[in-house]
């Protein structure tokens, strides 16, 4: 009975390593960089900073980091951030879960109230390479 329980303990063992292998081998990271019309950072931050991190994670999405150049011209135009995602599909799926919610319009409504505060996004999605210490 022993040999059995350590059998099955170790079946499972292998499958759940198996399936982490798998999840990593598919998780794609989506590194969007977005521009600011000039005077409109300090408002970009805030509505991520005070909203629109907390709607992205509601949505499944798994905030990795943000960055800014560290020159303060282009601190003043340029956010970058990484998001993690199972997958692409599922970073589509997100997406188009995030766009449609009703907290998230409000938000951006209110934070547009003056003016667009992002005049470009660009997006990217990657994969970890092997050696990756992040997968």
């Amino acid at each position: 009975m022993k040999l059995l329980t350590l059998s099955l303990l170790t079946l499972g063992l292998t499958a759940m390593q198996t399936m982490a292998a798998d999840k990593a081998e598919t998780r794609v990271f989506e590194l969007r960089t977005y521009t600011a019309p000039p005077g409109k950072m300090k408002d970009l931050h805030a509505r991520f900073r005070d909203h629109t991190c907390k709607l992205l994670e509601k949505h499944g999405m798994t905030l990795v980091g943000f960055w800014t150049p560290a020159d303060p011209k282009g601190a003043e135009e340029t956010l970058v951030y990484i998001v993690a995602h199972p997958s692409e599909e599922a970073a589509k799926k997100a997406w188009d879960s995030f766009r449609k919610d009703a907290d998230w319009l409000k938000v951006k409504a209110e934070s547009e109230k003056n003016g667009p505060i992002v005049s470009k996004v660009e997006v990217k999605f990657f994969n970890s390479t092997d050696y990756s210490k992040i997968k």
